[in-house]
């Protein structure tokens, strides 16, 4: 009986492990993750940082401190995918972002993916 236990424990261990040991290696982007950040960014995020991630979306007026123009500003947590991943699973402490770890893996992946592109295309831009 005591070994059957000890075999469950190992079990249940090795599934709870399991979604950070996946979190840690980034998948390949590719046009298909890309398309899945883009769909959850207006369903999760352009409320707050705009269509195209400006830090304008519609409730951006009533938040303090304002939401990160993706564009022009600094990360404040990393501009890796892995630390964007991350900081979509933790939130932002101190303002209003929340933890998106209700979001599937792959799906979040999408996102940070899907952000750093918002970030990139908007290095040329004046604001």
């Amino acid at each position: 009986m005591h070994e059957r236990t000890l075999v469950s424990m190992a079990a249940a261990v090795a599934v709870l492990l399991a979604p950070a040991a996946r979190a840690g290696e980034p998948p390949k982007k590719t046009p298909q993750l890309l398309e899945k950040g883009k769909a959850s960014f207006a369903l999760n995020c352009a409320a707050c940082h705009g269509a195209k991630g400006e830090g304008d979306g519609a409730a951006a007026a009533a938040l303090n401190p304002k939401p990160r123009n993706f564009a022009t500003d600094p990360f404040k947590h990393g501009s890796s995918v892995a630390q964007v991943y991350e900081t979509l699973g933790t939130g932002s402490p101190g303002t209003a972002m929340i933890a998106f770890k209700h979001l599937p893996d792959e799906e979040r992946w999408g996102l940070a993916y899907y952000v750093l592109d918002l970030k990139s295309v908007g290095k040329g831009a004046k604001k």
